[in-house]
């Protein structure tokens, strides 16, 4: 299943900053941003419904993360 979710991430050094923890998660390839899409989009693949840990963990980093539908 792919996630997808709005953020407010902006920047490369935001990411940076997610990425050992999204890493720990979720294998590097199965994770990316696309900040170049007005909703600053985070994909992610999982077999596992995640949305809750996913927001959760932008949270706890003062981001927003709402998923979409």
């Amino acid at each position: 299943m792919v996630f997808i979710f709005k953020t407010n991430v902006q920047t490369k050094n935001q990411i940076q900053s997610l990425k050992l923890e999204l890493d720990s998660l979720f294998s590097e390839t199965h994770w990316n941003f696309d900040l170049e899409d007005c909703d600053n989009i985070l994909r992610v693949e999982s077999e596992y419904y995640i949305q809750e840990t996913v927001i959760k963990l932008l949270e706890n980093n003062n981001l927003y993360c709402k998923e979409l539908e």
